[in-house]
């Protein structure tokens, strides 16, 4: 059996401030300091004796989120670019209003990209694919993710099993500091918990 607990940052400057979060690397606030904090000291009751492997993005406020959850844990993340946010492109480091009055071009299909020189829905599937797959073939059996809204509810599609293109009709999306348990037991992908707002406070 293999379970997999993904946790979206928690409360990152982004969040305050009006500004694109995607590759812009903003760091957590005080209150996602905090959040963070608490989730590592709930986790740590209840993973007490297992073996564990962290991965996290290396974006600065999953990475942040990351290192004081395993200060708790008594792990330190292993970075990894494929759980970076979507990239956006040119608006990165401009304002939320600035993407809305320039977009090149709606989403309307997994393929259509904002902005020229950023990634599609697609694009960002297929950067994540061969983390996933190395991830689930390994014989880690607990697997704690740090990783941001966007990526991960493109991981919740993959997990399940769905294809690429369902992401054209659905999406499981959660909310910043959120915590989501999943299993697979002979072959069966369960998720038994998203999104738990419970562990930030």
């Amino acid at each position: 059996m293999k379970t997999v607990i993904t946790i979206q940052h928690t409360q990152s400057v982004h969040h305050t401030n009006g500004m694109v979060g995607s590759w812009t690397d903003w760091p957590l606030t005080d209150i996602g300091i905090n959040q963070a904090k608490n989730i590592g000291i709930k986790l740590k009751a209840e993973l007490c004796g297992k073996d564990f492997v962290m991965y996290s993005s290396d974006l600065q406020r999953a990475r942040q989120t990351a290192e004081y959850v395993g200060s708790y844990l008594g792990s330190t993340p292993e970075l990894r670019y494929e759980l970076r946010e979507r990239n956006l492109g040119k608006c990165c480091g401009k304002s939320v209003l600035w993407l809305r009055e320039n977009m090149e071009r709606q989403e309307k299909t997994i393929d259509d990209r904002m902005f020229s020189d950023a990634e599609s829905r697609r694009d960002e599937w297929n950067r994540l694919k061969p983390f996933f797959d190395e991830m689930m073939s390994s014989d880690k059996e607990n697997v704690i993710i740090v990783s941001h809204g966007n990526l991960l509810s493109v991981f919740n599609v993959m997990f399940i099993g769905l294809d690429v293109d369902a992401l054209n009709v659905c999406e499981m999306h959660g909310s910043a500091g959120g915590v989501s348990l999943m299993i697979e037991n002979n072959g069966k992908r369960i998720i038994k918990r998203i999104s738990d707002m419970s562990y930030i406070l």
